[in-house]
């Protein structure tokens, strides 16, 4: 440990950013590496929860062909995959209150789940950081990663963790702390979604220039205890159509154990009406039959929300840069047609381990050119399946629900992704949203207390909690824009995207102006992709803040 003028500074041999799956991974197949070795690698892990799994949210299906690889023992260690899939269903909802139930030939082979679980996401995470433990990855939660160091030619040094005890002004409180500067060999940003680091390489490095415009969604999903005759343990359902009439995207219902099941709707980021609310069309969605008659007599138990990479291959960018790698979906990992990305986030980790193993094996300090990795994840078979799935997501922007779903059956069925030629969907999801003038205003009905919910209720199931009195971690470029442009043009979409009553519009003095409720913020990073104007950036906040999510 060294002392660079207010700042204390640690050096490491690979120090990951993210303790998720990707960054979890990527940890592990290092010290795996290294014992069977006999090499020393010190590696560190900074994760911006307050422990590691605190803000991880996903449905969750998980196939666990990279599971299997890393810990082909997995079930003699516990891991926490307790529900395996007895059933899958996959329903098309044509009104709100019918459906038609798909035959099972009609289903793509990439929605089958044969094989897989039903987990939290969660509670894997936290499984796989006491994993990386008893292998002596240093583990750090509560310290985010704020910002990116640079060698003089540009090459990636390390990161900071953020100042601590600063006030609203950024001013020092009696509990200020200094951030700490981590330098690495190698540095990988393992953030998840629009990481915001992630971001920054992206645009200093063109990682994007030859790949399309990165596509996300919005998941949104709750946590109930339902009546034991409403149940049935591993049951798996996935559905279309109603109630996304202006959008695309997808809803679920997985049944996993003690009498619980997890429910979400996905809503693809490309909409085009800025009166759409994601969080309102999944509380409608609730009282649909095929999911009111689960839910009824039951319970919520905890909520969430969480934005999803899902371009694909075509949207993947260049996941190396000097001194340091883009894993997971913080690169944008995910297999859509799947509607998983667990396990080719952590296959794209276990790569990165055996690329930056070699490096520091063969070079000791080690070359910063880690060019090789890009080609080694498409060589991998995690990297094959994107391939092969590199259409689903384009087909259904350019062909919408049905006439994209029928491409994808034959896409995936017949030709088994193996077309000759490939989609491409080139339209960022901001630029896609059209004025509120030409756009339908949609009435959502209130909210019933048994089914649907209101916003701030809901809030509150995440266990949200920010240090009062600090910077706000919603950065404005222009604080002018969201009164002067998205309000007249728009109607302030962001009061809408927001599945966490973040952005309102008041009046102070006779003029509207914006209130960003930033202490509600659950880090679900919408607001930083679907902005219309760009006008957003997402930043850390001090440590340990955000959701605190329990078995999501």
């Amino acid at each position: 440990m060294s002392t660079s003028a207010e700042r204390e500074s640690m050096e490491y041999d690979v120090v990951v950013v993210g303790g998720g799956p990707a960054g979890l991974a990527t940890t592990i197949r290092l010290k795996q590496l290294a014992a069977e070795q006999g090499q020393e690698i010190s590696v560190c892990l900074l994760e911006k929860g307050s422990e590691v799994g605190a803000h991880i949210l996903s449905g969750a299906v998980m196939e666990t062909r990279a599971l299997d690889e890393l810990f082909p023992d997995w079930k003699d260690r516990g891991a926490p995959l307790n529900t395996a899939v007895s059933g899958d269903e996959v329903h098309l909802f044509t009104t709100e209150r019918k459906s038609i139930k798909l035959p099972n030939f009609m289903i793509p082979p990439s929605m089958h789940n044969e094989g897989n679980y039903i987990v939290s996401l969660a509670n894997v995470s936290r499984w796989l950081g006491e994993q990386a433990e008893a292998l002596e990855v240093e583990i750090y939660p509560g310290f985010p990663a704020a910002e990116i160091l640079y060698h003089e030619d540009g090459s990636i040094k390390g990161v900071v963790t953020p100042d601590m005890g600063l006030d609203e002004e950024g001013g020092k409180k009696d509990s200020y702390e200094p951030g700490m500067e981590l330098h690495a060999k190698y540095t990988v940003f393992a953030e998840g979604c629009r990481g915001h680091l992630g971001k920054e390489l992206l645009n200093k490095f063109k990682l994007g220039a030859d790949a399309d415009p990165q596509h996300y969604g919005i998941g949104i999903k709750e946590l109930w205890e339902v009546k034991p005759e409403n149940h049935q343990e591993g049951l798996v359902v996935h559905g279309s159509g109603w109630p996304l009439d202006d959008a695309t995207g997808g809803s679920f219902l997985y049944h996993i154990e003690n009498n619980q099941v997890v429910v979400g709707l996905i809503v693809d980021l490309n909409y085009s009406n800025p009166h759409l609310s994601p969080f309102h069309e999944f509380q409608r969605m609730k009282h649909h039959p095929v999911f009111a008659d689960v839910l009824a007599g039951g319970s919520r138990v905890s909520y969430g929300a969480r934005a999803i990479t899902k371009g694909g291959l075509n949207a993947l960018p260049k996941m190396s840069m000097p001194g340091g790698l883009l894993v997971g979906c913080d690169a944008g990992t995910l297999n859509f047609a799947k509607i998983k990305g667990t396990h080719t986030a952590m296959k794209s980790g276990m790569v990165a381990a055996e690329v930056l193993f070699e490096q520091i094996k063969n070079n000791g300090a080690g070359s910063v050119n880690l060019t090789q990795f890009d080609q080694a994840f498409r060589d991998s078979w995690a990297g094959q399946e994107l391939h092969e799935s590199r259409n689903f997501g384009p087909a259904m922007h350019k062909y919408g629900m049905l006439m994209g779903g029928a491409f994808n059956y034959l896409d995936q069925r017949l030709f088994k992704g193996k077309l000759s030629f490939t989609l491409h969907d080139t339209k960022a999801d901001y630029a896609a949203m059209k004025p509120a003038a030409d756009c339908p205003k949609i009435e959502y009905p209130k909210p019933d207390g048994k089914l649907s919910f209101d916003k701030l209720s809901s809030v509150f199931l995440t266990n949200t909690f920010h240090e009062e009195n600090q910077p706000c971690h919603l950065k404005l470029t222009d604080p002018s824009i969201p009164v002067s442009k998205n309000l007249p043009l728009y109607d302030a979409p962001e009061q809408r995207y927001c599945p966490a009553g973040v952005y309102e519009i008041i009046e102070e003095a006779g003029e509207a102006m914006l209130q960003i409720n930033s202490q509600n913020c659950i880090h679900c990073k919408t607001c930083d992709i679907k902005d219309p104007s760009q006008n957003i950036t997402w930043v850390t906040p001090e440590g340990g803040g955000g959701p605190s999510y329990p078995n999501m």
